[in-house]
């Protein structure tokens, strides 16, 4: 099979974030593979090893990026592809993104495409559903189980809380939801395998797009972190006082009755 999965650069969440004048701060923060696209990478490889075939990780980014392909290569992906755009644009969004990876998948005969649910650090989930109507293929998200018989692809989804059961074909796109797997760590023989496997660089002359071709369709405004919480208190007394006391809060401090 030939399995291509895209892969993001996020903001390692175990890391402090700090904004300021309206963006996030990158300097000495930690960066890791988004992790819905570790879901991604280890069911393309555990379908790879089932049933043949090759891995291919793909990323848009800046050289930054390599780390984690790298990693992704180390867990056990084949071949690693990085569209650097560093050069060409300043602020893309989630169109540029899809655009620029269905470009570059629209002659691979990709049998399957693994994406990520959401990237943590945006979440809108809209990368992968874009990447497919571009492509003209079906997709089916949030998949916690996915079952290949020949071209006949049976998958079972999240949806709020509960499962849905769906039967369609390849090629396709799917969205890797937390409990499709457990990602495996990269082993020491792995990351030194990584280093010999191919990891190509493209630039969007290469895919023949033009800047104007995937200029953002949205503007980001402002980056801001939520309000600080205030510290709780604990109601003590009778019952009856901690009930007054609490519908008094919620009414004078609260103002939400």
């Amino acid at each position: 099979m030939n399995i291509y999965v895209l892969l993001k650069r996020t903001f390692d969440t175990e890391e402090k974030i700090s904004v300021a004048n309206g963006a996030i701060q990158e300097d000495g923060a930690e960066f890791i593979i988004n992790p819905y696209d570790e879901y991604a990478v280890e069911e393309a490889i555990q379908i790879r090893d089932d049933k043949g075939g090759e891995v291919t990780v793909v990323s848009v980014g800046t050289e930054e990026s390599e780390k984690q392909l790298r990693t992704a290569l180390a867990m056990g992906a084949d071949k690693a592809v990085l569209i650097n755009i560093e050069d060409d644009i300043e602020d893309g969004d989630q169109f540029t993104t899809a655009k620029i990876l269905a470009e570059y998948l629209k002659d691979k005969e990709a049998d399957l495409i693994i994406a990520g649910n959401v990237a943590i650090d945006g979440g809108s989930g809209q990368v992968g559903p874009r990447v497919a109507e571009l492509l003209d293929i079906p997709y089916v998200t949030t998949i916690t189980n996915i079952e290949i018989d020949g071209e006949t692809v049976n998958i079972v989804r999240d949806v709020e809380g509960d499962s849905e059961k769906i039967q369609t074909a390849l090629p396709l796109l799917v969205t890797a939801q937390q409990g499709l797997n457990e990602p495996r760590y990269p082993s020491l023989p792995g990351i030194m395998k990584a280093k010999k496997k191919p990891l190509e660089e493209l630039e969007l002359d290469d895919l023949d797009l033009e800047e104007e071709d995937v200029e953002t369709k949205t503007k980001t405004i402002d980056i801001f972190l939520p309000p600080k919480k205030e510290a709780g208190r604990v109601l003590e007394g009778d019952l009856s006082d901690q009930v007054a006391e609490l519908v008094n809060a919620l009414h004078k401090e609260a103002k939400v009755i």
